[in-house]
């Protein structure tokens, strides 16, 4: 791999490509590095527009929008946030000169649930559930027979599961395809056919790449594990409370996978645990939502590593320095400039932070804030988490 020479000397710029609560992070991050932040995204006001010198509102899918953008500003440094981005794009800016985190066709892949299926179980080699791709109903159908019901359907590009659609009867399976590409990001009519596993809990292994004089080096910070009933992040915690021989598979299978995609970043690697099955299941190229715990828990957290190792500098091995644990406060409707109630006694609990996202409008379901807290172990950071994000509304 060409590794080329560290950035950091020269590095002035750095282009957020998805501005939300992980790209607001990252850009607080690079201007304590000194490093002037513009925010991208497809709406006015997103959360990391707020901590940035400069903002646009474009089509990131447009690709003639990306490169304009780029081209008018001329970053040193591109940081995808988001799925919903023209990859193609991508490879022209690192044709540009221009490097990408972690490299552009890390985000092809990962991006792409077909393609990253394919490396990961086809190339790499490590376990994942049973799946097939069909890109009709008819297919779906007979990828679900040879699986077995239950199944989960899932477009080939979406994210924080979107789309993911869990067939239990045949005569679902029209309706089931139907509603999974209406979540699809592009226009893709393709889906990934997976076999539906009982899951005992989550991991993600936080991994990272950087520069070690002329070659990359990666680490894993400690795994994080979480809680995603119905597809949705809800909660997190570190240490991770599964047996250490699961956690040893899982870093070892997340470092396997991230060595392939290759490049200089954080990768939040997705593990299922299922009875005594390890399977990968799904990796971001950039912070995980699930790793904004290691705000609280780490010496150096997940966006603090992110953004030196895009900048070509090195990052020890990270620390655990106590447990914590974090949960999210959901929108219950829509509401415009929405205020937050019950801040006061949310914060009167030991050890409790709570940080507002910033965004300009509600929805159903949509991530509006996450508490964050640290407790003498796992169990007393949860309840206080949980405690905390029972008293937060919004109106």
């Amino acid at each position: 791999m060409e590794i080329g020479t560290p950035l950091f000397e020269g590095a002035k710029k750095l282009m957020l490509l998805g501005s939300g609560e992980l790209g607001k992070e990252i850009a607080v991050e690079a201007q304590r590095m000194g490093i002037e932040v513009i925010a991208v995204d497809r709406y006015d006001n997103a959360p990391a527009m707020h901590v940035s010198h400069r903002r646009y509102v474009i089509d990131m899918m447009n690709r003639g929008s990306v490169l304009a953008v780029i081209r008018r500003e001329r970053p040193d440094v591109v940081v995808p946030e988001v799925e919903a981005i023209n990859t193609e794009a991508l490879l022209d800016v690192e044709e540009m000169g221009i490097t990408v985190t972690p490299n552009a066709n890390a985000v092809r892949i990962a991006m792409n649930r077909v393609e990253l299926r394919r490396v990961a179980a086809e190339k790499v080699g490590v376990p994942t559930t049973r799946y097939y791709f069909a890109e009709n109903a008819e297919e779906v159908r007979r990828a679900c027979k040879e699986i077995g019901l239950p199944c989960l359907i899932k477009p080939e590009m979406s994210s924080s599961g979107h789309g993911h659609v869990l067939v239990k009867e045949m005569d679902e399976v029209g309706e089931a395809y139907k509603e999974s590409l209406s979540h699809a990001r592009g226009t893709s009519r393709r889906v990934v056919v997976e076999e539906y596993v009982k899951v005992d809990t989550e991991l993600t292994i936080l991994t990272y790449r950087h520069r070690r004089g002329e070659s990359a080096e990666t680490k894993t910070m400690p795994p994080v594990e979480h809680r995603r009933p119905a597809y949705h992040y809800v909660e997190s915690w570190q240490p991770a409370t599964v047996e250490e021989q699961v956690l040893t598979k899982a870093r070892e299978y997340a470092m396997r996978v991230v060595d392939f995609l290759g490049g200089f970043g954080v990768f939040g690697v997705e593990i299922m645990v299922s009875g005594d099955r390890i399977l990968f299941n799904e990796v971001a190229p950039r912070p995980h939502d699930t790793g904004m715990v290691t705000m609280v828990t780490q010496d150096v957290n997940e966006f603090q590593a992110h953004v030196r190792c895009g900048l070509g500098l090195q990052v020890p091995q990270v620390q655990l320095l106590t447990p914590g644990a974090a949960r999210v406060v959901l929108a219950d409707k829509e509401y415009w400039a929405p205020k937050f109630g019950n801040l006061d006694k949310a914060l009167s609990i030991p050890g409790v932070q709570v940080r507002v996202f910033g965004k300009p409008y509600a929805y159903e379901g949509r991530r509006m804030a996450i508490v964050l807290a640290n407790g003498k172990n796992v169990e007393e950071a949860l309840n206080r988490v949980r405690e905390a994000s029972s008293l937060i509304y919004l109106r």
